[in-house]
């Protein structure tokens, strides 16, 4: 008897133990985060959702989410958006019954006070009046719009159409506001999520920045470089040919094929660089990494590793210059350029005004980025971004656009219309991306430049203006 006693405390103790692990875990551990930041945990809301909650504001001093007193409904208090679906992607909503997202989720602590030396108040590096031109210069297209600080990371702009009214989902009726986002949740274009860096697109052309980078890293590639003008050429391993952009003859050096965008000089590169040197060389540009940005849930660009390239050239091929399997967010286009405009070095993105600056990723060297610096400046010049990027002032930008082709071979046109660029080019503060889904036979009959091009340029010269 007193052995199976003994054996019996010993079980206890045991389970105790596990127990005491488990908890300790959940309360202080690894799993706390992940656990506090589950969209089902509402524990803290309910705790808070009566009590003083403090704004959002812009870096220009405008508050886009506060909190009024309301006459009717359960609570004393509701969260309100003074700009509507303007900010929606970065504030997210704020109710009891369907909790919280995005800033409203992540920087909780602050809003109610009790994150130290913080006073209720969260401040970001976005500026209201410049959302608003990219969501005039957008217009009523899909697409996105981002607009980075090159030096530090800062957020200037971050802006995806469609987006939603977050004021319509902390109704105090809640049956109403369950009504509403099943209504956004059922739409293809996802309003609800951030496209800007929550979703990912076939980049085109525009990935000819990477794989020139990676050409001019590994010494394949030169200023110098040449290549014979053709209309198709036949990867390795395919009866197919590639094609130039609507099988136009393309050739030349570096800065012709760049500035023109042929592609099957990249192709080519691509193929000679091998699997192994794209496949790493792209991570070392943060492909396959959530970008470490201070909001929720971002996308990983990719360039699918997971494809045996030796076996299938001809899809390592379409890669080289970003067709095939390769994908994108818009923010990671956004830090492709101000990489190139900060000398190889990829700064940590965020949108929380106080945040110190720190590199994420060298992505090359000075003397490679300052190449491409010139190639995209000769882009503006006199290639495919010379129609619509002439900035006010006489100001000279840098570009690489991009026209991603989606349908198949003898399917109506369709493809993505790209721009990323900085400026100005000898002392560069910005850099911007925009991206135009191709979902309309007016986005896909167009190009990177002609479509993305003037949105680009209207942002840019805003940001230069208010910002001196």
């Amino acid at each position: 008897m007193n052995r199976r006693i003994r054996q019996l405390a010993a079980g206890l103790l045991v389970a105790y133990a596990v127990l005491f692990v488990q908890l300790n875990l959940l309360q202080a551990g690894p799993q706390r985060d992940a656990l506090r930041d589950d969209s089902r945990n509402d524990r803290q809301l309910v705790r808070d959702f009566d009590g003083p909650r403090g704004p959002i504001v812009t870096a220009d001093g405008v508050v886009v989410a506060e909190t009024v007193l309301t006459p009717q409904g359960p609570n004393r208090r509701q969260r309100r958006y003074p700009l509507g679906d303007l900010f929606a992607h970065l504030t997210g909503h704020y109710t009891l019954t369907y909790g919280a997202t995005q800033l409203e989720r992540t920087q909780h602590e602050v809003l109610v006070g009790r994150f130290p030396g913080h006073t209720g108040t969260v401040r970001l590096t976005v500026r209201a009046d410049l959302q608003q031109v990219a969501r005039d210069a957008l217009g009523d297209r899909e697409g996105s719009v981002v607009v980075l600080d090159v030096g530090t990371g800062a957020v200037q702009a971050l802006w995806s159409w469609p987006s939603y009214d977050p004021n319509l989902v902390v109704v105090p009726d809640t049956a109403q506001a369950g009504r509403v986002l099943e209504f956004l949740d059922a739409f293809d274009s996802k309003p609800l999520l951030a496209n800007s860096y929550q979703e990912r697109y076939m980049p085109g052309s525009a990935f000819k920045v990477i794989t020139t980078a990676l050409g001019l890293e590994a010494g394949l590639i030169g200023l110098g470089s040449r290549w014979p003008t053709e209309t198709a050429w036949t990867p390795p391993q395919s009866t197919r040919p590639i094609g130039n952009y609507r099988g136009s003859a393309c050739g030349g050096d570096l800065v012709e094929v760049f500035r023109r965008s042929c592609n099957i000089p990249f192709a080519q590169l691509a193929v000679e660089l091998g699997p192994q040197a794209m496949v790493e060389g792209t991570q070392r540009w943060g492909f396959e990494q959530r970008i470490p940005i201070d909001l929720m849930r971002p996308a990983a660009s990719t360039f699918a590793p997971r494809i045996d390239y030796a076996a299938n050239l001809p899809l390592l091929a379409l890669g080289g210059f970003g067709q095939g399997d390769v994908q994108m967010t818009p923010l990671h286009m956004a830090l492709v350029s101000a990489a190139v405009a900060n000398g190889g070095v990829m700064m940590t993105p965020y949108v929380i005004d106080g945040t110190r600056p720190e590199p994420w990723l060298r992505v090359m060297a000075p003397g490679t980025a300052a190449t491409l610096g010139e190639l995209m400046v000769a882009v503006v010049r006199s290639g495919t971004a010379s129609c619509c990027l002439q900035l006010n002032g006489g100001v000279q930008a840098a570009a690489k656009t991009g026209t991603a082709q989606l349908n198949a071979a003898g399917q109506p046109e369709r493809s993505h219309a790209w721009i990323t660029a900085f400026a100005p080019a000898e002392a560069p503060r910005y850099a911007i991306a925009v991206v135009l889904k191709g979902t309309t036979a007016e986005i896909s009959a167009g190009t990177g430049g002609t479509l993305a091009g003037p949105v680009a340029r209207q942002v840019l010269n805003a940001a230069l203006r208010v910002t001196g």
